[in-house]
């Protein structure tokens, strides 16, 4: 007699949770059994120097060992090995119900693709989470998340979620460490998987917590700013270099009256600087947002096909031509004043500035243009 296929494999990341991983188990072979459902529970040993393992192992999970420490790296072994055609992921400190197992599966079963828990919609119970997760930093987080990436969930790092084993398959999961949970929701996003977000109810946890607030918090920011070139780079870079370049030119005609007072030469040094560097950081964008897009990391947006179809090598030098001959032009407008005085007492220092910051944005420019060009090279 054939055994049935597996149709739904928890998946459990286990760091010394001997407190939580009997009742875990235990709920989660109940509501199997209750609801008949052909099922296996997978337990990834993280490295335990308590008896977990031990006790997954009498209940009957599959124990797998992952020695590579981390958050991710526990959840990428698990799911590699995983049998069934629906995944649920928890924590095993007893911190969601497992019972609400039949919440995810209805949706996944309806043809979702990806469901998420939402804590914050379900009852969350006392010291289940610090306050300053629950009102500073999930928010912010979450927040972040919503507007880097447009992703409509409210509670982007409930650690309870569900997906098919073939949208496992098509994110492309890589992180190790926290930001793991980031990264699936924003994979979830642009594979376009069909998703929708439950509320579920959170408890206080069984064991000591694994979690370090600050750390992984930072890890989560890095993260979403790693790969959101628009906020990292093209936004401050745009706006960096474009309040530069307008205090170029206002003061390049004469010193200007603002806010009572005439702003001249040094604002204007200091304009220039501001167009160099917002500049700069637009490159930088750009070969970042190269890169990632044609290793796969960041889909391929309007700025990426525009460089992939449009982009020539050739366009990208003519460009810089262009600004690098305005300073040039200015600059050669300047000698020849001075060579018709004489080569006597000359006053051109804004000209000079003007012109010393086209040039510098040209050259870059051009070669920013080479760089984009192997970049673009296609293997």
């Amino acid at each position: 007699m054939n055994k049935p296929d597996i149709e739904v494999s928890l998946v459990l990341p286990c760091l010394n949770e001997e407190e939580g991983i009997r009742v875990c188990i235990e709920k989660a072979k109940k509501v199997f059994s209750e609801q008949n459902i052909e099922a296996e529970i997978v337990v990834v040993d993280n490295g335990s120097t308590d008896k977990s393992p031990q006790i997954a192992s009498e209940l009957g999970a599959r124990v797998i060992s992952q020695p590579v420490r981390g958050y991710g790296a526990a959840y990428i072994e698990g799911l590699r090995q995983a049998k069934g055609k629906y995944i649920i992921i928890a924590d095993a400190d007893d911190t969601y119900d497992l019972g609400e197992i039949p919440k995810f599966l209805k949706f996944l079963r309806q043809g979702y693709e990806f469901v998420i828990g939402d804590r914050f919609k379900g009852k969350m119970y006392d010291k289940s989470m610090p306050w300053a997760n629950r009102y500073i930093g999930n928010p912010i987080l979450s927040g972040l998340c919503r507007l880097f990436f447009g992703v409509r969930f409210s509670d982007i790092h409930c650690g309870m979620r569900g997906f098919t084993k073939e949208a496992y398959q098509k994110m492309n999961l890589k992180c190790l460490g926290m930001e793991f949970a980031t990264e699936m929701v924003m994979e979830a996003l642009q594979k376009k998987l069909r998703q929708t977000e439950i509320p579920i109810d959170y408890y206080p946890r069984k064991g000591d917590s694994k979690l370090r607030r600050l750390p992984d918090a930072w890890r989560h920011m890095r993260f979403m700013f790693i790969f959101c070139p628009t906020w990292l780079y093209f936004s401050p870079g745009l706006f960096i270099a474009g309040f530069g370049l307008l205090v170029l030119t206002l003061i390049l005609q004469g010193p200007f009256l603002f806010l009572g007072r005439e702003w001249d030469i040094h604002m204007m040094v200091f304009g220039s600087l501001l167009s160099i560097l917002g500049w700069y950081i637009l490159n930088l964008g750009v070969y970042a947002k190269t890169f990632a897009a044609r290793q796969g990391y960041l889909p391929y947006d309007p700025i990426m096909r525009f460089l992939s179809e449009k982009f020539k090598l050739e366009l990208g030098i003519l460009i810089g031509a262009i600004i690098f001959a305005i300073g040039l032009g200015v600059n050669i407008s300047i000698f020849l004043e001075w060579w018709q005085k004489s080569f006597g007492a000359l006053y051109r220092i804004r000209e000079a500035i003007f012109a010393m910051t086209f040039m510098i944005l040209g050259l870059q420019t051009v070669f920013s243009s080479f760089f984009v060009s192997l970049l673009l090279i296609k293997r």
